[in-house]
């Protein structure tokens, strides 16, 4: 049975569609080029959002969904089920094998799901203990336990590494033959093969400064791949990219340490149960910019979490950072004070109930949400950050309300805004739509190539390699044997 949208408004969302017609055997792409309004068509369809007008026919009644937005709820709710204080041992929330089954009807559907997602050697391993990537590959065996006649996926590749985009594009492909697919995505080569036909969404803003967002005309994905959108949309980052480098050099130049700026020598990190990795040397001299690489699960985020300072065994590894030796008696503060970050582990940590302000401003003092009273030029240079970002709307919005792209911009501004001397990147695209990911991404390169910071990137997809970067932390081997980690510094 075909779907037909006559008219669907969510005013408080900004969100307009009219005359939709999916029919039978049709998979649709909606690609996220100004905004991830996109994104609210699963909240909608699924009753998340309540829409002030829904005239819709042939709605299935089972509808699967996976978002960035789900998997930050879910996320939330391990966190308040955390028993860590009741327990002999760390809680690191429910195994995922319990996670699948709470949707699944049986135990077979359950082993049929883990295998299918590959999570069978995951089976017992604690939510909070996965990577992204991971528990993506979670929300989409959970998403399939309900059996749904219709499938939206909001972003589905972020943070798998290039395996499991491989495995999750036959997968789609194989879905696509008995189920409906809505496939969200700010990356135009990310629409699977048995996607039939594209539709974009146009902003517009009213009289009164609100951002409505109108479902544009669908067209067929012959026509989608000769449109000339893309062209338009990469010269309009470039420009905007400009923009926010003319403000970050209006700002402080940071200060200047000898070589090595940041050094581990043979680094280790070991669970109980599990070697992490272990012999890792690695020298980060003044000027030099890294991608870390590897598949999901490898420990990229270890490795980073120790030069941050959030990992429980950074005191027990050989690490000079600025200068010092870790543990020489300089306080954790004082060592953020030079390093921005964007993670997803920031973006969950941030939870409090602060203003979209608030949060570029908590940058300056490395705090989640803001505890003492910034200057004036703090909060002129906050609002200039605002405006660059297209968000000075938002000044006053609360950071809980903002859609999960608009959050990973702010969280960008808040690394930026201070200029620090490292900068830690890990997937920090996730949630943007197509324009404010080259945004980011144009600024990032020129950062690197005027070294107005030290870059440590993390990035599973292969365009989004920065020019600038030719230093290489490598992840090598399977989670079954074990990762080695080759360094590799100025390679071509």
């Amino acid at each position: 049975m075909a779907i037909k949208i006559q008219q669907l408004i969510a005013r408080d969302y900004g969100l307009i569609i009219e005359g939709w017609e999916i029919e039978k055997g049709q998979h649709w792409g909606i690609f996220s080029t100004y905004s991830h309004a996109g994104s609210l068509i699963g909240r909608v369809f699924t009753g998340d959002i309540q829409a002030e007008v829904s005239e819709v026919e042939g709605l299935p009644s089972q509808i699967g969904w996976v978002s960035l937005y789900q998997q930050q709820l879910l996320l939330e709710k391990e966190l308040a089920d955390d028993d860590t204080d009741f327990m002999d041992r760390l809680d690191y929330g429910s195994s995922v094998e319990s996670l699948v089954a709470e949707t699944c009807q049986d135990k077979v559907q359950v082993e049929e799901l883990l295998t299918l997602t590959d999570l069978q050697h995951l089976r017992q391993r604690g939510f909070r203990q996965l990577s992204t990537g991971e528990t993506r590959r979670v929300m989409l065996a959970r998403a399939l336990a309900i059996e749904p006649q219709l499938l939206i996926l909001d972003e589905p590749y972020a943070g798998l590494d290039l395996a499991h985009q491989q495995q999750l594009s036959q997968l789609l492909e194989t879905l696509s033959h008995r189920l409906q697919l809505l496939i969200i995505t700010s990356r135009e080569d990310e629409l699977p093969s048995c996607i039939t036909h594209v539709v974009m969404f146009n902003a517009e803003v009213t009289k009164a400064g609100e951002t409505i967002h109108r479902l544009d005309a669908g067209m067929s994905i012959e026509q989608w791949q000769t449109h000339p959108v893309m062209e338009q949309l990469v010269a309009l980052s470039q420009q905007r990219s400009q923009e926010v480098m003319q403000l970050i050099k209006r700002q402080r130049h940071q200060p200047q340490y000898d070589n090595p700026l940041v050094e581990l020598k043979n680094a280790k990190v070991e669970y109980t149960d599990a070697l992490i990795f272990k012999d890792v040397n690695w020298r980060i001299n003044n000027g030099e910019h890294w991608q870390v690489r590897g598949p999901n699960g490898c420990g990229k985020s270890t490795l980073l979490g120790l030069i941050l300072g959030d990992h429980p065994q950074c005191y027990s590894n050989d690490i000079t950072l600025f200068g010092k030796p870790r543990g020489s008696g300089e306080t954790i503060w004082q060592v953020k004070e030079q390093i921005g970050i964007v993670s997803s582990a920031l973006h969950l940590q941030y939870r409090v109930n602060c203003s979209a302000l608030e949060v570029l401003l908590s940058g300056f003092f490395d705090s989640i949400g803001v505890y003492q009273k910034p200057s004036k030029k703090q909060v002129d240079l906050a609002k200039d950050w605002l405006a660059i970002l297209h968000m000075s709307q938002c000044e006053k919005t609360s950071f809980k309300q903002l859609d999960y792209g608009q959050q990973r911009l702010l969280l960008i501004g808040r690394a930026l805004i201070k200029q620090p001397v490292l900068l830690i990147l890990d997937e920090p695209y996730q949630g943007l739509d197509f324009i404010n990911r080259k945004l980011v991404m144009n600024t990032l390169n020129m950062i690197a190539e005027e070294n107005l910071s030290q870059l440590l990137y993390v990035s599973h997809h292969v365009d989004d390699a920065l020019p600038a970067i030719h230093n290489y932390v490598d992840f090598i081997g399977d989670a079954h044997n074990g990762y080695e980690v080759k360094v590799t510094a100025n390679a071509n």
